[in-house]
């Protein structure tokens, strides 16, 4: 036999192997050694030599890569690696080059576990029409609603072995429980909300209130998802009615703002005329309580001159006569004749009105 041509042991002799080295012969020869020994056993064999040896020097180079292939795996950075040994979970390995047994008694699950993974959810393409994205809200309107779903693995067991398409993400980075649960999320969240505010001031809100939904709702799967963002890429009645609905909106628009400048014009008006009224009130009690004064003074003076009457009858009758002509008299141009005096008294044509001297106006 061409093993028993070299020496240190020849074949199997003293219960040593193929290579040389005994069962107990001490220091173990390193890696190169074997080869080299290798290598020189086969030259024996291959009686042709240099060609030949260099081809299977060739081969056993490629057994080893093939070994090295075969019982290593790589873990990037940013993944992590899930080994299961006949299916069944095993241990974890960390990045860099790691030992496994070849498969199918080992397999490495090799998830990334930092990267946030991007889920659309009602998008049409091509100008197709998505029935994901048609939700009916809360005052029975339909809506067409894109959205876009932010989320990491952050437990790759429970990813890989909770939900049924865990180990199908890893190849077509899809994820169907993901986008079942965001489908669902939105609709409950879309139900329980009005159109009006869905289209305008509840974006952010309801864009929590799906996040917050599809979180728990995939704890309780025990996914080993974490559900970072939700983002409303559109939100809009469906395609054959917008413009109608733009429309409406504008109708309501319209009608508000009549409703606000209707408003704004009660509340300019209103106050002015309470106020007119307030003050028309006033003067009518002032002109009542200035009536009632002087009726009440008027009386007075007339029971006065009444008391002064029974005392003094005459006197008092000449000073009433005397009191009422010079009221009468005092805004008159008067003209006083003396007709006891001498002559026949004033000649006829005498023009009495030119005796009066004009009253000299305010200006001279």
């Amino acid at each position: 036999m061409p093993w028993s041509n070299q020496g240190g042991g020849g074949g199997r002799k003293g219960g040593g192997g193929p290579w040389g080295q005994g069962p107990d012969g001490g220091q173990q020869p390193d890696i190169e050694d074997i080869l080299k020994r290798g290598q020189d056993r086969i030259k024996q064999v291959m009686p042709s030599g240099g060609g030949n040896g260099l081809l299977v020097l060739l081969a056993l180079l490629g057994i080893v890569v093939a070994a090295f292939y075969l019982f290593t795996v790589r873990v990037q950075p940013d993944e992590l690696g899930i080994v299961t040994r006949f299916g069944k979970y095993d241990r974890q390995l960390t990045s860099g080059i790691n030992f496994r047994l070849p498969p199918p008694i080992e397999e490495v699950f090799t998830p990334k576990v930092t990267v946030v993974n991007r889920l659309e959810v009602g998008f049409g393409r091509n100008g197709d029409q998505n029935t994901q994205s048609l939700m009916l809200t809360g005052d029975e309107n339909i809506v067409d609603v894109e959205f876009t779903v932010l989320w990491r693995i952050k437990d790759p067991r429970a990813f890989l072995f909770n939900i049924k398409d865990g180990r199908d993400f890893l190849n077509n980075l899809q994820s169907v429980t993901v986008r079942d649960v965001a489908e669902s999320a939105m609709r409950e969240v879309m139900g329980k909300n009005d159109l009006s505010p869905i289209l305008t001031q509840d974006r952010v809100k309801n864009e929590e209130a799906v996040r917050s939904l599809m979180q728990r709702t995939l704890d309780g799967y025990q996914a080993g998802i974490e559900i970072t963002q939700v983002q409303m890429q559109k939100v809009d009645p469906p395609a054959e009615v917008i413009d109608a609905f733009r429309e409406v909106q504008a109708a309501k628009i319209d009608f508000e703002t009549a409703q606000n400048n209707a408003q704004a014009f009660a509340n300019k008006v209103v106050p002015e005329a309470r106020g007119d009224a307030e003050r028309i009130r006033q003067e009518a009690k002032a002109y009542r309580d200035k009536i009632e004064a002087e009726a009440i003074g008027q009386a007075d003076r007339f029971n006065k001159v009444y008391e002064a009457y029974k005392l003094a009858p005459e006197v008092t009758r000449k000073r009433i006569y005397l009191d009422t002509m010079q009221r009468v008299f005092s805004n008159m141009d008067k003209i006083i004749i003396d007709q006891k005096g001498q002559g026949s008294g004033v000649v006829p044509y005498l023009p009495l009105n030119g005796l009066a001297k004009p009253t000299p106006s305010a200006g001279q």
